[in-house]
């Protein structure tokens, strides 16, 4: 074996183990705690990936899980639809998306708060549960940042002994693939940064 074929095999086996470590890294962030039944099922803003979590949303409440289902909205605006003349929000694309995949409008309700961040939703929630005497709440979010927000409302709904469950989104459609975030720039944000975030909300609101 010449020189070169080993630094060769060495270098395929090195970028074996890295391709590993990511995916493995990016499926640490995944994390499941469905509820079989709720109160409510809450949709987290996210205007980049409001397609995959309304669809996941709609899924769930089809199955029969829970008979509400609530947006946070963070305000962000879409482009410009030539059809309304104007910019649209990003919420009300995922109420129409929702109604298209055979949600009622009268199961959907938009929660007032303007949020920011994933503890603004928490606290949005626990107005929302104390309000509404909400016992079960089930989070649909993206893959990559269920581990969080699955932390955070725990965290913030626990004193007021609302029962917390996630049911993220499958990555591929919006996020992109454990296998492959790696290779795009919305991986490094939605995996590599994820861990960054996860690290200061531990120490944030511990």
């Amino acid at each position: 074996m010449t020189t070169a074929t080993r630094r060769a095999g060495w270098a395929v086996a090195a970028a074996g183990v890295l391709w590993l470590a990511a995916w493995l890294g990016a499926r640490a962030l995944i994390v499941r705690a469905p509820l079989p039944q709720a109160d409510a099922l809450v949709v987290l803003a996210g205007a980049d990936s409001y397609l995959e979590r309304t669809h996941q949303a709609a899924r769930v409440f089809r199955a029969g899980v829970v008979p509400l289902v609530l947006l946070t909205d963070d305000r962000q605006q879409a482009g410009w639809s030539e059809r309304e003349q104007r910019n649209p929000y990003f919420v009300e694309g995922a109420v129409r998306e929702l109604q298209r995949q055979g949600v009622p409008a009268e199961a959907i309700r938009i929660l007032p708060d303007r949020v920011a961040t994933t503890y603004d939703e928490a606290v949005a929630l626990r107005r929302e549960s104390s309000e509404r005497r909400f016992t079960r709440l089930l989070i649909v979010t993206s893959a990559y940042h269920s581990r969080r927000a699955l932390l955070i409302f725990r965290r913030v709904l626990s004193p007021i002994r609302v029962e917390v469950g996630v049911d993220p989104a499958e990555p591929g459609q919006q996020t992109p693939r454990p296998g492959v975030w790696m290779f795009t720039p919305r991986g490094w944000r939605d995996v590599a940064e994820e861990y960054l975030k996860l690290v200061f909300y531990a120490v944030r609101y511990r």
